[in-house]
C-alpha cells in the first residue's frame, strides 16, 4: 500500500483557513493522506498572542475565519521566507488564488508563475466560493483543474464534502483564466449599479461578459482545446454571476460610477489600499490584445480599462454593450 500523501495548506486568510478546514476534515477521514496537515502562516500578534500559538491551541484563526473551529489535525508552521527547499519534486500544488502576474508578454498565470519557481506540477481550484459562507458549510460547488487523469480523483477525494461539491476538468488553464477574467466582468456591473440601471442590463453584462471570456481563452490558451462546456461548471458562469452580485470589484465599480473618484483613491478608502484585481487585470488583457491587434474584438474588456485608466466616461459604458458583436 503506497505511503499516506501528506498535505499542506500555505497561506492563512479567510479562504485558506476555510479550506483548511475542508482539507483537515478529508485527510483525518480518508487512508489516502497522512492525518496530520501542515499550515504555513505569517506570524502575527493577536491580543498578546502569536497566531500559530492561537490556532495550534484554540484550534480556530481569530483573526481571519473567527467562529469556525479548524479540525485539531491542523497544525501551524512558521512561514519561511521561501519553502521552495521544503518541497518534494513530485509534490503535487494547487493554486486557489483568483488572479494573474505581470509577465513580458503580458498576462502570466498563477500556477504557472508557482509551477517555475518551485519546480512542481500544478493544478488550480476556482468556482463561486465565497470564504465565510464554505466556512459556514453552506452547499456549493468549485472547480479543479488538473491535466494529469491520476491526480484529479485524489484531489477531489481531498477536497469534496456533502457541501463543497467537486467537479474535476482537464481544461486547467480556462478554468485558472475565469476566476481572473471575471473579476473585470464584476467592475462593469458595477458600472452599471453605480449609473442606476436594472437587472436586465446587469444580466447582458453577464453575458456578454462571460462570450468575451470564451473569446480571450481561446486567445491565451493556444496549446490545448477550449471548450465552452468548461464555462458552464463553477469556474465559470457561476463564479461570474456571484463576483457581478458581490465582491470587492462590483463595489468599488459601483463606487467609481457614483463618486468620480479614481480607483486608486477608491482602494484606499474602501480596501484599506488593497489592490483590486480587475482593473489590473484589465489592463493586462489590453496589453495582449494590443499585441495582437485584438482589442476592438472585446468592447467591454476595452472599455473596463479605458474608464478605468484612461479617463473615458463612465456613462458611455453602455455604449459599449449596445454595438457589441452578437456573435464572436
Amino acid at each position: 500500500m503506497a505511503a499516506p500523501k501528506k498535505v499542506c495548506v500555505v497561506g492563512s486568510g479567510n479562504w485558506g483557513s476555510a479550506i483548511a478546514k475542508i482539507v483537515g476534515a478529508n485527510a483525518a477521514k480518508y487512508d489516502t493522506f497522512d492525518t496530520t496537515v501542515n499550515m504555513w502562516v505569517f506570524e502575527e500578534t493577536v491580543n498578546g498572542r502569536k497566531l500559530t500559538e492561537i490556532i495550534n491551541t484554540d484550534h480556530e484563526n481569530v483573526k481571519y475565519l473567527p467562529g469556525h473551529k479548524l479540525p485539531p489535525n491542523v497544525f501551524i508552521t512558521r512561514v519561511c521566507e521561501t519553502i521552495k527547499d521544503h518541497i518534494k519534486k513530485d509534490a503535487v500544488g494547487m493554486s486557489l488564488i483568483k488572479g494573474v502576474d505581470e509577465g513580458p508578454e503580458g498576462l502570466k498565470l498563477i500556477s504557472e508563475v508557482i509551477r517555475v519557481k518551485l519546480g512542481i506540477t500544478m493544478t488550480v481550484l476556482m468556482g463561486a466560493n465565497i470564504a465565510n459562507e464554505v466556512a459556514e458549510e453552506k452547499f456549493c460547488e468549485t472547480t479543479i483543474g488538473c491535466k494529469d487523469k491520476v491526480n484529479g480523483p485524489i484531489l477531489k477525494e481531498l477536497m469534496q464534502t456533502t457541501n463543497f461539491r467537486v467537479t474535476v476538468v482537464e481544461e486547467s488553464d480556462v478554468v485558472e483564466i475565469c476566476g481572473a477574467l471575471k473579476n473585470i466582468v464584476a467592475v462593469g456591473a458595477g458600472f452599471c449599479d453605480g449609473l442606476g440601471f436594472g437587472d436586465n442590463t446587469k444580466a447582458a453584462v453577464i453575458r456578454l461578459g462571460l462570450m468575451e471570456m470564451i473569446a480571450f481563452a481561446r486567445v491565451f490558451c493556444t496549446d490545448c482545446p477550449v471548450s465552452p462546456s468548461t464555462f458552464l461548471e463553477s469556474c465559470g458562469i457561476a463564479d461570474l454571476i456571484t463576483t457581478c452580485y458581490g465582491g470587492r470589484n462590483r463595489k468599488i465599480g459601483e463606487a467609481f460610477a457614483k463618486t468620480g473618484k479614481t480607483i486608486v483613491e477608491l482602494e484606499k478608502e474602501l480596501l484599506n489600499g488593497q489592490k483590486l484585481q480587475g482593473p489590473a487585470t484589465a489592463s493586462e488583457v489590453n496589453n495582449i490584445l494590443k499585441h495582437k491587434n485584438m482589442v476592438d474584438k472585446f468592447p467591454l474588456f476595452n472599455a473596463v480599462h479605458q474608464i478605468c485608466f484612461n479617463g473615458h466616461p463612465v456613462t458611455e459604458f453602455i455604449s459599449c454593450l449596445q454595438n457589441h458583436p452578437e456573435h464572436m
